[in-house]
Protein backbone atom coordinates (compact mmCIF):
# COMPACT_ATOMS: atom_id res chain seq x y z
CA UNK A 1 0.00 0.00 0.00
CA UNK A 2 1.07 3.55 -0.67
CA UNK A 3 0.85 6.11 2.14
CA UNK A 4 -2.08 8.49 1.80
CA UNK A 5 0.19 11.53 1.41
CA UNK A 6 2.01 9.87 -1.50
CA UNK A 7 -1.09 8.84 -3.45
CA UNK A 8 -1.56 10.45 -6.83
CA UNK A 9 2.16 11.15 -7.15
CA UNK A 10 3.00 7.93 -9.03
CA UNK A 11 4.85 6.42 -6.06
CA UNK A 12 3.01 3.12 -6.47
CA UNK A 13 3.85 3.04 -10.15
CA UNK A 14 7.54 3.63 -9.43
CA UNK A 15 7.55 0.89 -6.77
CA UNK A 16 5.79 -1.56 -9.09
CA UNK A 17 8.07 -0.84 -12.04
CA UNK A 18 11.10 -1.13 -9.77
CA UNK A 19 9.96 -4.51 -8.47
CA UNK A 20 9.38 -5.75 -12.02
CA UNK A 21 12.81 -4.55 -13.18
CA UNK A 22 14.58 -6.09 -10.18
CA UNK A 23 12.76 -9.40 -10.68
CA UNK A 24 13.79 -9.51 -14.35
CA UNK A 25 17.41 -8.73 -13.43
CA UNK A 26 17.37 -11.59 -10.92
CA UNK A 27 16.19 -13.99 -13.60
CA UNK A 28 12.64 -14.57 -12.41
CA UNK A 29 10.19 -15.71 -15.08
CA UNK A 30 7.04 -14.27 -13.51
CA UNK A 31 5.58 -12.38 -10.56
CA UNK A 32 2.47 -13.23 -8.58
CA UNK A 33 0.51 -11.47 -5.86
CA UNK A 34 -1.61 -13.79 -3.74
CA UNK A 35 -3.79 -11.28 -1.93
CA UNK A 36 -5.07 -8.23 -3.81
CA UNK A 37 -8.36 -7.26 -2.16
CA UNK A 38 -11.04 -7.26 -4.86
CA UNK A 39 -12.78 -4.18 -3.42
CA UNK A 40 -9.52 -2.16 -3.63
CA UNK A 41 -10.26 -1.01 -7.15
CA UNK A 42 -7.25 1.33 -7.27
CA UNK A 43 -4.86 -1.54 -6.46
CA UNK A 44 -6.49 -3.90 -8.95
CA UNK A 45 -6.30 -1.21 -11.67
CA UNK A 46 -2.69 -0.41 -10.72
CA UNK A 47 -1.52 -4.01 -11.13
CA UNK A 48 -3.54 -4.50 -14.31
CA UNK A 49 -1.92 -1.36 -15.75
CA UNK A 50 1.44 -2.98 -15.01
CA UNK A 51 0.48 -6.07 -17.00
CA UNK A 52 -0.89 -8.37 -14.31
CA UNK A 53 -4.06 -10.38 -14.79
CA UNK A 54 -6.34 -12.11 -12.31
CA UNK A 55 -5.74 -15.86 -12.16
CA UNK A 56 -8.58 -16.40 -9.74
CA UNK A 57 -10.33 -15.06 -6.67
CA UNK A 58 -10.59 -16.64 -3.24
CA UNK A 59 -14.15 -15.80 -2.20
CA UNK A 60 -14.81 -14.03 1.11
CA UNK A 61 -11.16 -14.38 2.18
CA UNK A 62 -10.75 -10.86 3.59
CA UNK A 63 -12.77 -9.16 6.32
CA UNK A 64 -13.17 -5.58 5.10
CA UNK A 65 -14.01 -3.15 7.93
CA UNK A 66 -17.09 -1.73 6.19
CA UNK A 67 -17.93 -4.11 3.32
CA UNK A 68 -17.75 -7.35 5.26
CA UNK A 69 -16.18 -10.40 3.67
CA UNK A 70 -14.73 -9.76 0.19
CA UNK A 71 -12.59 -11.81 -2.15
CA UNK A 72 -8.83 -11.81 -2.63
CA UNK A 73 -7.49 -11.86 -6.18
CA UNK A 74 -4.41 -13.85 -7.16
CA UNK A 75 -2.70 -11.68 -9.79
CA UNK A 76 0.11 -12.81 -12.11
CA UNK A 77 2.30 -11.65 -14.96
CA UNK A 78 5.13 -13.13 -16.94
CA UNK A 79 8.33 -11.11 -17.06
Amino acid sequence: MVAAEARGRRAGRALGEGALAWSREQGYAAMQFNAVVESNHAAVRHWRDLGFHILGTVPEAFQHPTLGRVGLHVMHRYL
